[in-house]
């Protein structure tokens, strides 16, 4: 069994109240435990065998009963002597398989589970997309790549479409980006916009730090799963919740709470001190003193932070931006003339 996020972070570690969901005392008010993958130092010899042992490494995660699992980008043909040998049929019907696979397996553990496979794109061509399958083991939706490399096109990769909907889940929405389009602002503000709260990154490289800058800059929580290197999970404000690492090379997961809200500092810092007040320990206010951002979270069922945003007249850092935006171009406008 994977030892987990030791370590990792104050919610993460195997000793914390909130690793058992029995204990419901301690649930956070919108809480979803997210588990990642990585293929670090992995191989096989077949897709088959593959599937079969990430499975095995999955039964580690089966204690902490998580609500989504993300794995890598077409995880069941990466780092196996089969990969680039398959024709374009050959990967469309092993990924058919797989998705039925991670059908049964989603059913089984009441999870969702992001799995990364090839699609059908017409004339001889396919999409590397991500299934995203529901607890009951429903295809809910897929993202297809929109930004695949040269590279891959020429294997027979269509680019996915630029605009792509949202998927609903029970626990919110959700979107995905697959591996180079982390290079491209489009597919994550397309998703944002949309409202996307968690935003998912199969990948075959670990990206590094550009995976917490896009969970800040896009004020959403990233979850990235890779076939080498590091796999992570970070919070909106672009902080490491849960990583692998040496000693869990496989598996990390942590529990994120998604009733919170990114703000910028100024001006609603003055209202902070009669918010903490009225709130008392219902609601946590963080304040990143350089930036000047905070984020504003509910601790308390009974408290959502719509209405507190709505009580003391605060907007988010995105309505602030997009009103500025505005006043921008109407100052130009009426100045051009």
């Amino acid at each position: 069994m994977s030892i987990g996020n030791i370590g990792m972070s104050e919610t993460s570690g195997i000793d914390h109240p909130l690793n058992s969901q029995k204990n419901s005392a301690n649930k956070l008010p919108r809480e979803v435990w997210i588990a990642s993958f990585s293929q670090e130092k992995l191989s096989e010899d077949t897709p088959d065998l593959m599937v079969n042992r990430v499975l095995e490494y999955l039964k580690g995660i089966e204690p902490f009963s998580p609500d989504v699992i993300c794995l890598p980008e077409c995880f069941y043909i990466a780092n196996t002597k089969m990969d680039g040998k398959f024709s374009v049929k050959q990967r469309i019907i092993k990924s058919e398989e797989v998705l039925n696979q991670f059908s049964d397996f989603s059913k089984k553990n009441n999870c969702y589970t992001i799995c990364s496979v090839d699609t059908p794109a017409g004339d001889g061509m396919f999409y590397i997309s991500s299934v995203v399958i529901d607890r009951q083991g429903k295809r809910v939706g897929a993202y297809h790549k929109v930004h695949p490399t040269e590279g891959e096109i020429k294997s027979g990769v269509m680019p996915g479409p630029l605009f792509q909907p949202v998927i609903q889940t029970d626990f919110g929405k959700i979107g995905v980006q697959i591996c180079f389009d982390i290079l491209w602002d489009d597919g994550w503000e397309m998703y944002r916009k949309q409202g996307a709260e968690i935003i998912f990154f199969p990948s075959a490289f670990s990206a590094g730090q550009m995976i917490n800058a896009r969970a800040w800059k896009h004020k959403c929580v990233v979850v990235s799963s890779t076939r080498k290197g590091t796999s992570k999970i970070c919070s909106i404000s672009g902080e490491e919740l849960a990583k692998t690492g040496s000693w869990n090379p496989q598996l990390c997961w942590a529990p994120v709470n998604l009733e919170k809200v990114f703000l910028h500092l100024w001006p609603f810092v003055q209202h902070f001190p009669a918010i903490q007040k009225k709130y008392g320990r219902k609601v946590d206010i963080k304040v990143f003193h350089e930036e000047e951002w905070a984020i504003i979270e509910s601790l308390s069922p009974d408290v959502l932070v719509k209405d507190i945003l709505k009580e003391f007249n605060l907007k988010t850092h995105e309505e602030i931006t997009v009103e500025g935006e505005r006043a921008q171009l109407e100052a130009r406008k009426k100045y051009a003339s």
